[in-house]
């Protein structure tokens, strides 16, 4: 089970939610499971924070972040989510089925970082570009003749798995690190750095350069490299930028 500490650490982010219903149920689902803290990206209406489907949790409704993109919602998260199908997309990312992922995520807790679960808009889900920003995909097993999930439903069965009491292949068997692993707002820094590197090497044409961002993106979580490397890498492709655009230096 995930102590008060390790639920204080986990941040449930909708991008995009279309109907403000379905962000009080969620709100509802988490408060049922003692979750508290929300991050809602770029709304479709402004006035979400007054949906009567909150019922029992209006403070934390009240008390949500509203930021303006997945970036900047999972900024100070050492490990991100997504959550969808796989019915109209393929990822790159590791996909794991919801009850395989939950003791994944419970061991991110347990190692005092923070996590993220990510679920997209209603409509149609997280974009190629919102999972970049994704170490794995977690897939509900639902039937193929009607996959998708209604949001607040989704966030409650979610959180239900991560609360329920694991068997033996609980956190507790996950191998921990001593060095805490980099947030997501350094991999973009350290992204950032290596595609000016890039640029400045006329690595590939301009028109190519969303592609490399995004490749950057995927290969950097997957690699997961831990806070100290990232600095390291950092520093290195410092040196690397100036000395291309100062190669008399």
């Amino acid at each position: 089970m995930l102590t008060p500490e390790q639920r204080d650490r986990l941040e449930v982010v909708l991008v995009s939610p279309r109907n403000p219903l379905n962000i009080g149920a969620v709100a509802r689902a988490m408060a049922n499971f003692s979750f508290s803290r929300l991050t809602v990206v770029a709304p479709y209406e402004a006035h979400w924070r007054e949906a009567r489907s909150a019922v029992g949790a209006p403070d934390l409704l009240r008390d949500a972040r509203e930021a303006p993109t997945v970036a900047e919602a999972v900024a100070e998260c050492t490990f991100v989510a997504g959550t969808g199908t796989r019915t109209h997309r393929q990822p790159v990312q590791p996909v794991l089925l919801l009850s395989d992922a939950a003791p994944v995520v419970a061991a991110r807790l347990s190692d005092e970082g923070r996590a993220a679960l990510v679920f997209g808009p209603e409509k149609h889900g997280l974009t190629r570009d919102d999972l970049s920003y994704c170490h794995v995909l977690i897939e509900i097993p639902t039937d193929p003749r009607q996959p998708s999930m209604n949001l607040g439903q989704a966030v409650a069965v979610c959180l239900y798995e991560l609360v329920r009491p694991f068997g033996p292949n609980g956190p507790q068997n996950h191998a921990r690190t001593d060095s805490p692993s980099s947030t997501s707002e350094n991999l973009e820094r350290l992204a950032g750095l290596i595609e000016e590197a890039m640029i400045a090497a006329g690595y590939s044409p301009r028109a190519m350069q969303p592609a490399n961002r995004h490749d950057l993106r995927v290969l950097l979580r997957r690699l997961a490299p831990s806070a100290l490397d990232t600095r390291r890498m950092m520093g290195l492709f410092r040196r690397i930028v100036r000395r291309l655009q100062h190669p008399s230096r």
